[in-house]
């Protein structure tokens, strides 16, 4: 790309976040309704995206270590997030009544977002640094004071740099095949890029990564390796086929979580394959990352933010079963407002009321108004409407239970049939992740227990497993692999969840491998205790109703003896 080309394609990336990110009167398929609830008059007028003036203190980075135990198995540091002052906002006098909500309500279309700013998005931070092999340890190590500087130090040919004499020496061997599978790419031969890229990361794999291995640091070779990987992602991208790049995007994000570019090429892939929903969480932890590692440019935290906007509403544009409204609040949330919030969705959605569920379990954020800078982001309740009960009623387990199992199989001290297999693969594919995606789409963290789709991925795993689908089953535990070593930097955990977290990661890491060590899988576990709990609670609710039908005999029968005794 000549410096020209890339000069227009900056600045139609800048004006596209100017335009881009605030709400349009463009209607499309589905509204996203959003009103105002116990929120204060300042918070209502501002706008995040047209701030201001500089902010007025720095922001705070911190990293956590992960305990010894779980480090062994993620090989990663976990960033904490941490604030210098935790102001909440002022609570109000009193409650607003329902026709004041009403009159608050604010219906936002969803805002048409061009394919074409969403492919500058791509152009401008997935494929920023293919012209030069650089690695992703050289970004954290270079000043990023402003876009030009930041720029630079993305395309750095690490290979021919001696001013950074500072960074690890990379194996002669790796730097040839980099080599010349760069030159390749560069020539548009992806093809063969990629076989070069294949043969460099099986160097990699066999400790040909740095030019002392037995002196170089666990992340440093991840980076390496992650990095490889990430250039087999857009390989595999330029030559169309997103369904090769999966595994090395989720791969990629094992490797070296806390890259914020390698989250946005995990959306960029969702995308190509219309996972929207999913791409949209992506493109959610890119934005968070790139603003926890220190990332300081407006610019950049914008274009991923209005990705993030587009994969929201690509995924609520195409759904059809069901309906969403995000509540902005900033007091805590009773159940009176909950059922306010229903009797306003009702209006709004009467053709999605069979089933309405209102997710208490996290907060949940919009692309259009979060500032991570900020403690805590604007929140916002999401409720869910649906057409059919049956597709939502599997959301009670969620808010009930730690970790809930979302089978239908009845007989949980039977072994699961081919037939049974088949229909509860096809339930949670059809019906239930796609509901959890999009529900994670917009939330950040959460109680780990209670963090969706993550264990159901693993569970859906092994009925993957069980019908021989092993192509699916590796993306799929990859995907949850990538997950698992995300949430370390989203959240804090307890030493309980951290060793849940561990024990997840090392079996699905022995799934992946084949191995086979006559041991139960942690996920499956959880999916037996929960059969068993529920196999408990169908035998507490047919002893209760058969004990109410006993004692209604027995009134029954004790009136009719009655009745005989005064006859008589």
């Amino acid at each position: 790309m000549d410096s020209g080309s890339h000069r227009s394609l900056e600045n139609a990336g800048n004006g596209t976040c100017r335009d881009q990110l605030a709400p349009k009167t463009n209607i499309s398929k589905k509204m996203v309704p959003v009103h105002a609830l116990d929120m204060p008059q300042e918070m209502k007028k501002s706008c995040p995206f047209e701030k201001q003036g500089e902010m007025g203190s720095e922001r705070v980075k911190m990293t956590k270590t992960l305990k010894e135990k779980q480090s062994s198995e993620l090989d990663r540091a976990g960033l904490k997030r941490r604030t210098d002052s935790e102001e909440k906002p002022p609570p109000l006098k009193r409650e607003a009544r329902l026709t004041e909500l009403e009159s608050q309500l604010m219906t936002l279309p969803l805002p048409h977002i061009p394919l074409k700013n969403i492919m500058d998005v791509e152009m401008k931070l997935v494929y920023i640094d293919e012209e030069d092999v650089t690695y992703e340890f050289v970004e954290s190590l270079v000043p990023t004071d402003s876009p030009a500087t930041c720029q630079a130090a993305e395309m750095v040919d690490s290979l021919n740099a001696p001013h950074f004499s500072f960074l690890p020496q990379i194996d002669k061997w790796l730097q040839v095949a980099l080599k010349d599978a760069s030159t390749c790419y560069r020539q548009k031969k992806y093809a063969v890029a990629a076989g070069q890229f294949r043969t460099a990361l099986e160097l990699c794999s066999k400790g040909a990564a740095l030019g002392k291995p037995f002196e170089a640091s666990a992340e440093d070779i991840s980076s390496v390796a992650s990095f490889i990987e990430t250039k087999l992602v857009t390989c595999y991208l330029r030559m169309r086929k997103p369904d090769l790049a999966l595994n090395h995007a989720h791969r990629s994000i094992v490797l070296n979580p806390a890259y914020f570019r390698n989250h946005l090429r995990q959306a960029t892939v969702f995308r190509c394959l219309g996972r929207y929903s999913e791409a949209a969480r992506s493109a959610m932890i890119a934005n968070y990352m790139y603003w926890l590692s220190g990332g300081s440019e407006q610019y950049v935290s914008k274009l991923i933010r209005l990705y993030w906007q587009a994969m929201i509403e690509e995924a609520l544009t195409r759904a059809e079963s069901f309906s969403v409204m995000y509540t902005p609040f900033a007091t805590k949330v009773r159940a009176d407002k909950i059922e306010k919030v229903k009797e306003v969705f009702t209006k709004m959605h009467p053709a999605y009321v069979e089933y309405m569920y209102t997710d208490l379990q996290g907060f949940h954020v919009l692309p259009q108004t979060v500032d991570w800078s900020s403690f805590p982001p604007q929140q916002y309740l999401l409720t869910l409407g649906f057409k059919n009960k049956e597709d939502g009623k599997f959301l009670e387990k969620m808010s009930s239970r730690k970790l809930p199992t979302f089978t239908e199989h009845k007989t949980p001290f039977s072994p699961l049939t081919r037939e049974d297999a088949t229909r509860h693969m096809e339930t949670m594919g059809k019906r239930i992740l796609p509901i959890l995606d999009v529900i994670r789409s917009t939330k950040l963290n959460g109680s780990f227990r209670a963090c969706p789709g993550v264990i159901e991925k693993l569970q859906y795993a092994s009925l993957l497993s069980r019908l021989q689908r092993v192509k699916e089953q590796s993306q799929v535990i990859n995907q949850a692999m990538a997950d698992l070593a995300t949430i370390p930097y989203l959240q804090d955990i307890s030493q309980q969840d951290a060793e849940l977290l561990q024990s997840l990661m090392s079996d699905a890491m022995d799934t992946l491998e084949g191995r086979r060590n006559g041991k139960e899988r942690v996920w499956n576990k959880i999916q037996k205790v929960g059969l068993i709990e529920d196999f408990l609670y169908q035998l507490e609710d047919s002893f209760l109703k058969t004990k109410k039908l006993r004692t209604a005999r027995r009134q029954k029968m004790k009136m009719k003896r009655l009745q005989s005794v005064q006859q008589c």
